[in-house]
């Protein structure tokens, strides 16, 4: 078990990589964000409800990914530990959520609700450059995820999976990565044995 002193430490690391913030601002993450625990299979963030909260992953695993209406699964993120777990859009546009935010493991994450985040934010310019930064990854994340669905086959996809989430491949379930490639599992499976060979 992580010390709560120790959680908050590594989230405000986190905040200090992206930009310069002084140590009276970072203080204020520790009134905001709360630690609690989430235990595997639960979400955090639910499709269809309008997200009112915003986390800091800890020690943990998650999944984002939506459900069609014929109740098909599609992964469009995995999150590890240090980063945010957010529905940007929904949150933004006080919008229903199109995804869910799944624990793939206990987890330990802090917890903010959204408007005192997004208060937060609005503060002090040193947030608002934090803000930016956050969407630039975002939006750069999103656009290679684009890129690879119209350009890579599905082997090229899942070498840039091994590259970007090295050591997952044997903590998720293989029918998760397989839907985070756009592929069956059964292609899943035989791109696996064509590397192995």
């Amino acid at each position: 078990m992580i010390s709560v002193h120790s959680k908050y430490e590594i989230m405000i690391s986190f905040f200090s990589g992206i930009s310069n913030i002084p140590s009276t601002e970072l203080s204020k993450l520790t009134d905001i964000f709360k630690p609690t625990q989430i235990k595997k299979n639960e979400y955090f963030i639910i499709a269809g409800e309008v997200p009112d909260r915003v986390g800091f992953n800890i020690s943990g695993l998650f999944r984002y990914f939506y459900i069609d209406k014929n109740g098909k699964e599609y992964t469009k993120y995995f999150e590890m530990e240090n980063d945010l777990l957010i529905s940007y859009s929904a949150s933004l546009l006080k919008e229903n959520s199109r995804f869910y935010i799944e624990a793939l493991e206990d987890s330990e994450i802090l917890v903010s609700q959204y408007k005192m985040f997004s208060d937060l934010i609005n503060t002090n310019p040193c947030w608002e450059k934090v803000a930016r930064k956050l969407i630039e990854f975002q939006y750069i994340k999103k656009e290679k995820r684009e890129y690879q669905f119209l350009f890579d086959d599905a082997e090229t996809r899942y070498d840039q999976f091994l590259k970007d989430y090295p050591g997952l491949i044997d903590l998720v379930k293989h029918y998760h990565i397989a839907s985070y490639l756009g592929i069956s599992p059964v292609s899943l499976s035989r791109i696996r044995k064509k590397i192995i060979l």
